[in-house]
């Protein structure tokens, strides 16, 4: 294995480590994501489909301008 799969294995884990703390800490703040206008829920008996549709189109834009503003300046 190379140095650069170990070094992205702890840039990965450390990423996923401080969204864990945000979501332990700041859940609360959160709780309108995966509820936005748009998102679609169909309920019907015993069954339940959930398609975050609007939820993951905003994360997407946001993480894309966090990761063009990490690259821009390191």
């Amino acid at each position: 294995m190379t140095p650069e799969i170990g070094r992205f294995l702890i840039y990965t884990g450390l990423v996923l480590v401080a969204l864990g703390i945000l979501i332990v800490f700041f859940g609360s703040k959160l709780s309108w994501l995966g509820s936005l206008p748009g998102d679609i829920r169909m309920e019907r008996g015993n069954t339940r489909v959930y398609f975050p549709i609007v939820t993951m189109i905003v994360l997407s834009i946001v993480l894309t301008i966090i990761i063009n503003l990490f690259r821009r300046f390191f």
